[in-house]
């Protein structure tokens, strides 16, 4: 697994580049918007470890660019405080954001359970519910026979809900099975993630049922979608 870095704290950058070659991913770093935003759009790398504030142009702006044309798993990184970075990182497409100055074992481990979820994996096969349909092993997301871009946690997320269709599945199970660590009170992250899928998937009926205090559901059928 190839790993870019993009950050302009080159003693934080060579420390990560250290702790994860020793974790077996090759790793490369840039300093600047710009380069980081090229190197981004290669096609060179599985991963992007994206800091907000960079010289010639900030992290949200690349983020948006990679959006735009590719699925790369996106980890931002946010200074403390700056609740507002996280919402609108993930809200622009990040599968994980860490605040700063972190723990750099912590970091790892989020890489991690990024990365794990494009390792090979044994699959039930495709499978179509209300209308959507998923393919585990192309990854491919299909309403109504049209094709539907997602992000690497957005395709987890939608697996997960679909195989427990008519079921709830909590925040702690979806933030455990995908992130590898139980969800707390402030932590956007699967909120989020749910919030695009519905702007993607739902058109005319509500297909995400959140179930208050609990979870998420997949409906099967408008009866399932009351509200609860």
């Amino acid at each position: 697994m190839r790993i870019l870095i993009v950050d302009d704290d080159d003693e934080l950058t060579s420390l990560l580049t250290e702790l994860l070659t020793r974790e077996g991913y090759t790793v490369e770093c840039r300093h600047t918007g710009p380069a980081g935003l090229a190197a981004a759009l290669s096609g060179a790398f599985d991963m992007l470890v994206l800091d907000v504030m960079l010289p010639g142009m900030d992290g949200f702006e690349i983020l948006r660019r990679v959006r735009e044309s590719a699925r790369l798993p996106v980890l931002m990184l946010t200074a403390r405080g700056e609740d507002e970075d996280r919402i609108v990182g993930l809200d622009m497409g990040a599968d994980d954001y860490l605040s700063k100055p972190f723990n750099t074992r912590e970091l790892v481990a989020r890489i991690r359970a990024i990365l794990r979820r494009l390792e090979p994996r044994d699959t039930a096969g495709r499978l179509e519910l209300a209308g959507i349909a998923i393919d585990p092993g192309t990854r491919e997301v299909k309403r109504e026979g049209a094709p539907v871009e997602v992000t690497t946690f957005e395709f987890d997320i939608l697996e997960a809900l679909m195989r427990s269709a008519g079921r709830v599945v909590s925040r702690d199970q979806l933030m455990e099975e995908l992130y590898g660590r139980k969800a707390t009170p402030f932590d956007r992250s699967i909120d989020m993630h749910i919030s695009h899928l519905r702007k993607k998937l739902e058109v005319d009926r509500p297909l995400i049922k959140t179930v208050r205090g609990v979870g998420y559901q997949f409906v099967r059928s408008p009866e399932e979608g009351v509200a609860a």
